[in-house]
Order: C-alpha cells, then structure tokens, then sequence
C-alpha cells in the first residue's frame, strides 16, 4: 500500500475564501466516488495556525505504484490538480504502508 499526501500553499494574493480557492477544493470532493483506485480519500483546510503551515491537504491511499498512476492520470484527478496549481505551490510525499 502507498500513502500519497499532498500539502498546499496558496499563492500570496489567495485566501481560502476565494472563489478559485472554493473551486479547487470543490474539485476534490467526491474523486474517492469517481477514481476507484483511491482505498481511503480525505482532504481538507489546514486549522492550525502556525506559520509553516501548508492551507490544504490530501491523505490518500492506494493498493500500488500502479494504482498511483492510475489515479495520477485519471481525467477527474487531473481536472482539480490543475485548478490547484494555478493557486497554489504544493508538496508531495508518497510512502509504503
């Protein structure tokens, strides 16, 4: 199994309340209904209020490296993905569980 995570920081200029903020995370909601790949599916905005906090974060979980490109290149995963990077700078880390 991989853990893939993903962490997100919007753009100087972007708050959570944009509208393209609200867009991009609306994206996300739902994929784990759409991409049959994803075992476990979470997402959301960040509470803590520390400085190096990221805004946003996916928690997924996937069988394999296989089920990780299926899902990486999933036409609804790309659809949000590309919402995100034009707000957002973003991580990833991708480890065996």
């Amino acid at each position: 199994m991989i853990r893939h995570l993903v962490l997100f920081k919007l753009n100087e200029g972007i708050a959570k309340d944009d509208d393209r903020a609200l867009a991009a995370a609306k994206a996300f909601e739902g994929l784990d209904q759409q991409i049959p790949e994803l075992r476990e599916w979470q997402h959301g905005w960040n509470v803590s209020p520390r400085d190096v906090a990221y805004d946003y974060a996916i928690n997924s979980l996937v069988a394999d490296q296989a089920a990780l490109q299926a899902y990486a290149t999933h036409p609804e995963h790309v659809a949000a993905a590309q919402l995100w990077r034009q707000i957002a700078t973003l991580v990833v880390a991708d480890f065996e569980v």
